[in-house]
């Protein structure tokens, strides 16, 4: 990669691309928290988050109200949301989708992908989907996979003569054409999670909701980069997205922080801009990937639109926040409030990684606005660490201990707005409630992925006694970049613990939804079995 304005190291001193040199935080207690114990990693984070009796009242009594109204209304099952309560991962046929859908990812060739299909999806009992949800999406993907699933199983009934010769026809024919059905099946699920395929039809789509009130940040999908001439492609997408977004939201008046928060922004993976975008390459990210990025930024800085460096996997956490201070604490960005980042709840370092960036910002003397998220990595979080034989994990095991993580960390980001800009992505509605009234007069921002949590949003954009400023998180790019996004929202939110799929579950008990995690955990505390952790460690 081309080097411009070089920085040579991260140490404790970082040479600033504009000239400049400034001292980054110490990262030392974000590497001591790493595989902490989380049974005492937990009793600290209740404490944080702990609420006063008028707190609990005002958050359970907004939290009913959103979990109600969302529940009442006709539209509390559409889109994926219905996809996913019919076909959750408690049902056999929804683990089988998902295991179709997971290893298409791994399969290069035509053959085997037809091998898995009719191995998979034969042995599925679609019919007793079929007219379940009131959704067009559900009843039209139950009618393909009802069919496909009867085709591959006539495949394989050798007993039945009658049928040997429709046989012949699928082996001839029938199997590329399932193939073709099934990617095509993943494509218009994903679908309804991608804004548009190009940064063009995505604006262009965006319209309508912004008429609503929302605000959009815009994610270019794509996994890490594994080449060059991936992360130059990459490089040239968002510097594309970019100057595309500055212009169409226009000029800005007021560079105010209150004004320029709500402007449409753009959401940047760093694995995508470096191919070796890992721990040990320190020197080659800063003389590689900081000059990359840097050009990104000025570049969101002259369009006047904010960009959030979006946390991956916990094994780049320290390089993602080495890079980030290194452009953050440069010259040429001086007072400029665009540059964000997100921060994984799930994770043990996070609140660690708060106090972290709350020092970088007023070593630059500006905000961070800071994307407060709960992790979309967990089961591959749990399964490295297990691989590699670990004593503990990086990421809470338990979802109770992630929510309770998740408050603690809203406290901490709400209790210095000179600092930071608090931008809480939730689908959970006591997580929303909790945020919102922890925030008060506090300037904040609630975000949904595009595709998911209208019905609980479009509360929340439209009540007047709320008054929220939300935004949608919006993945653009084409099919290619699809499935692998898709795969991470359908483990996310597809589990039979998700709230989403607990919201649209009219079985669910109300009381069960709206759940003060914080107490759950403090009485969980007082019971040695409750309180330990549920998943092994590695042997």
């Amino acid at each position: 990669m081309t080097a411009i304005g070089v920085n040579r190291e991260f140490g404790s001193d970082v040479a600033g691309l504009g000239g400049s040199r400034a001292a980054l935080p110490d990262l030392s207690e974000i590497a001591a928290a790493h595989l902490s114990d989380e049974t005492r990693l937990v009793g600290g984070l209740i404490e944080r988050a702990a609420m006063s009796s008028a707190e609990q009242k005002r958050i359970d009594q907004l939290a009913r109200r959103l979990v109600e109204s969302a529940r009442s209304r006709k539209s509390a099952s559409k889109g994926i949301e219905a996809f996913l309560q019919e076909y959750g991962l408690s049902s056999e046929e929804g683990v089988l989708l998902m295991c179709v859908a997971e290893s298409l990812l791994r399969i290069p060739d035509h053959a085997t992908a037809d091998k898995l299909i009719a191995e998979k999806l034969g042995e599925g009992a679609w019919e007793k989907h079929l007219g379940h949800s009131g959704s067009l999406l559900v009843n039209a993907s139950t009618w393909g996979l009802m069919l496909t699933g009867r085709v591959v199983r006539l495949k394989a009934d050798e007993s039945n003569a009658p049928l040997r010769a429709l046989k012949r026809l699928v082996a001839g024919s029938g199997e590329p054409v399932i193939r073709s059905a099934v990617r095509q099946a993943v494509q218009i699920l994903a679908n309804q999670f991608v804004l548009g395929q190009t940064i063009e039809k995505a604006l262009a789509r965006a319209k309508s909701f912004e008429k609503q009130g929302y605000l959009f940040s815009y994610d270019m999908l794509g996994e890490a980069a594994k080449t060059e001439a991936d992360a130059e492609a990459y490089f040239h997408r968002y510097l594309g997205a970019i100057e595309a977004v500055g212009a169409a939201a226009g000029p800005l008046d007021n560079p105010h922080p209150q004004y320029f928060m709500q402007r449409p922004g753009v959401s940047i993976k760093l694995s995508a801009l470096h191919p070796r975008f890992e721990a040990g390459k320190e020197d080659r990210l800063a003389v590689e990937l900081v000059p990359r990025l840097m050009q990104l930024l000025k570049a969101a800085k002259s369009a006047q639109i904010p960009v959030t460096i979006d946390t991956e996997e916990q094994e780049r956490l320290e390089p993602t926040l080495r890079v980030f201070g290194a452009c953050f604490l440069d010259a040429e960005l001086a007072n400029w409030n665009g540059m964000g980042i997100a921060v994984q709840a799930y994770g043990k370092r996070a609140i660690p990684v708060l106090r972290w960036l709350r020092q970088l910002a007023h070593r630059g003397e500006r905000i961070i606005p800071v994307r407060l998220v709960k992790g979309a990595y967990w089961d591959s979080e749990i399964k490295w660490a297990q691989q590699r034989g670990w004593d503990d994990y990086p990421v809470f095991t338990r979802k109770l201990h992630t929510d309770v993580s998740y408050l603690a960390c809203a406290r901490l980001l709400l209790s210095d707005p000179s600092v930071f800009y608090a931008q809480f992505a939730t689908h959970n509605a006591h997580s929303l409630a909790s945020a919102y009234t922890f925030a008060g007069n506090t300037p904040a921002e609630f975000q949904r992925l595009h595709g998911m949590g209208e019905t609980l949003y479009d509360d929340v954009l439209y009540d007047d006694s709320l008054k929220a400023r939300c935004r949608i998180y919006a993945p653009v790019g084409g099919h290619e970049d699809l499935l692998a996004y898709l795969v991470r929202r359908l483990l996310e939110n597809g589990a039979n613990t998700s709230f989403v799929h607990r919201l649209g579950d009219a079985s669910t008990p109300l009381e069960d939804i709206v759940a003060n995690p914080v107490l759950r955990a403090e009485a969980e505390r007082q019971d040695p079995e409750a309180a330990a952790v549920r998943i092994p460690r590695s042997e």
